[in-house]
């Protein structure tokens, strides 16, 4: 009760006419923001701290709430649009999304991922005012093992259910593992795979890496098929879901915020892992399942309502124990810092009228998302209406500006250009693009997790498993790489059975 009691106090903040005029202001600038690739919702908020020196604390966060609804949400429309994810939490929106854009339903996957986006964040939100302490006294308790296991998990899925075979799905994970270990080594501090250039000591950026393989290996394929066939305009469909898309879509919306919020509350990468989960969850579920690949559209309804629905539960860590787990969590911990507010236990206790204000702000940002977003689905899908030649050179633009702005140096835009490179040659030999991606982003800290594992049990590899909750992922690991030889092998049962039955039919006879 008396967490309903402040949070009713904080819709009186929230819904003051300024505290509304921010957050929409917030939801347009992101959304806008977002669509542009290569520019995220984290960069977003940077770029704007400067601009919120003037605001009240409470205001400034309501728009940075805004901001970081709105970009998710941009991302995820360039990504259904034109193959190119604003950012990283956008990157399996493209699996179905872009094919159904392509068939020309790119409206209906826009429809389904504002619908997705509003019942993630509602239902994450509600989790974040509900079991704020309970998971943030879970998340302490998280060690390292198990956040290799998690790591793990999303590594074997996606490489099982993407692809022509498994084998491509494991090559294009190892190419993104390879990406990831450019740089200096977190423990030793020695260069690895930097050929001597001072700047590639920093690594690779994630972003720059993503919109190399998306942006500019589309871009490249494209680019070489235009001279076999002319680029037509690709047609935009009708603008609303229809009974049979509801049908197919309402169970994703309600499934994926159950899988987004618990891993946006913990320190597991944030909204990427659950996305992919979410995606193979619904491949595994679906009554459609031959459709995957080719557009299906609960691929884009659960795993957009999983990414919001982790965008609320990165506040829980962040707010409660003062934890950033993603880039946006960590602007905001900036943020807070640089108005003398230090989040943590004694947050709600020293700040209620700020944490409620943000709270509430954030379920009436999701109102404006749907409200300015839906109606806004057929203008963003005519983006397709525009020959190809010049959608991909605008592509190829924005694509080379958002490298550029990531760290500011013309070395930055070779690396995309070698990037785009290897993403067109994956399409040319059948490797799936998003396996390559998850190991860039969660390759690193893969690593690092490992590395403290083995240091904590000195070395012995039962230390990767001595946690109840480590075992248990690792037995849903074991379940996804068995499960095809165990079809098979039920597959193969069945039919000796049948024979059996078959040629005691005929000796009947």
């Amino acid at each position: 009760m008396d967490s309903l009691n402040s949070l009713i106090d904080g819709f009186g903040t929230a819904l003051t006419p300024m505290n509304l005029l921010w957050a929409a202001i917030g939801v347009l600038l992101g959304t806008a923001i977002g669509v542009l690739p290569g520019i995220g919702p984290a960069m977003a908020v940077a770029l704007l701290l400067p601009v919120t020196y003037g605001l009240d604390p409470t205001g400034a966060f309501i728009m940075f709430a805004g901001i970081y609804y709105g970009a998710m949400f941009g991302g995820s429309t360039t990504s259904i649009l034109l193959n190119t994810p604003g950012e990283s939490a956008a990157v399996v929106a493209a699996i179905e999304g872009n094919p159904m854009a392509k068939a020309g339903r790119g409206a209906q996957a826009l429809a389904a991922a504002a619908i997705g986006h509003f019942a993630g964040g509602m239902i994450g939100t509600i989790l974040l005012v509900v079991l704020a302490p309970t998971v943030a006294s879970l998340a302490i308790g998280i060690g390292a093992p198990d956040y290799f296991a998690i790591m793990v998990l999303a590594f074997i899925a996606v490489t099982s259910v993407l692809g022509a075979s498994r084998i491509r799905g494991i090559a294009s994970l190892l190419i993104g593992l390879t990406i990831g270990l450019v740089g200096l080594d977190q423990m030793t501090g020695q260069q690895r795979l930097t050929f001597g250039s001072l700047h590639l000591a920093d690594g690779v950026d994630v972003v720059i890496v993503a919109v190399g393989l998306f942006a500019i290996g589309e871009a490249l394929w494209v680019a070489a098929h235009l001279r076999r066939s002319t680029g037509k305009p690709i047609p935009v469909g009708r603008p609303w879901l229809g009974r049979a898309d509801l049908k197919r879509t309402w169970k994703p919306w309600l499934r994926g915020p159950v899988i987004g919020f618990p891993f946006g509350a913990i320190p597991a990468g944030g909204a990427e892992i659950p996305t992919f989960l979410s995606y193979v969850t619904e491949k595994r579920l679906s009554k459609h399942r031959d459709q995957f690949g080719k557009g299906a559209i609960e691929g884009v309804a659960g795993p957009e309502a999983a990414a919001s629905a982790s965008a609320a539960g990165t506040l829980v860590s962040m707010l409660t124990l003062g934890l950033p787990t993603t880039a946006v969590a960590a602007v905001m911990l900036a943020a807070f810092q640089q108005y003398g507010i230090q989040p943590g236990p004694l947050l709600f206790e020293r700040e209620p009228e700020l944490v409620w204000g943000l709270i509430a702000s954030l379920f009436v940002g999701m109102v404006l998302l749907l409200a300015l977003n839906l109606p806004l689905a057929p203008v963003w899908a005519k983006l397709l209406r525009i020959p190809r030649p010049y959608l991909y050179a605008g592509i190829l633009f924005f694509a080379a500006v958002g490298a550029y702005a990531v760290g500011g140096e013309s070395l930055d835009l070779v690396i995309l250009l070698v990037i785009g490179l290897i993403g067109f040659g994956m399409r040319r030999y059948g490797l799936p693009v998003l396996p390559a991606v998850i190991g860039v982003i969660l390759g690193p800290a893969a690593e690092q997790q490992l590395r403290r594992a083995l240091q904590i049990s000195d070395g012995s590899v039962t230390g990767l498993v001595n946690t109840p909750f480590s075992v248990t992922v690792y037995a849903i690991v074991v379940l996804i790489v068995a499960w095809p030889l165990i079809g098979r092998l039920i597959a193969r049962l069945r039919g000796g059975r049948k024979t059996a039955e078959e040629s005691r039919t005929v000796s009947d006879g």
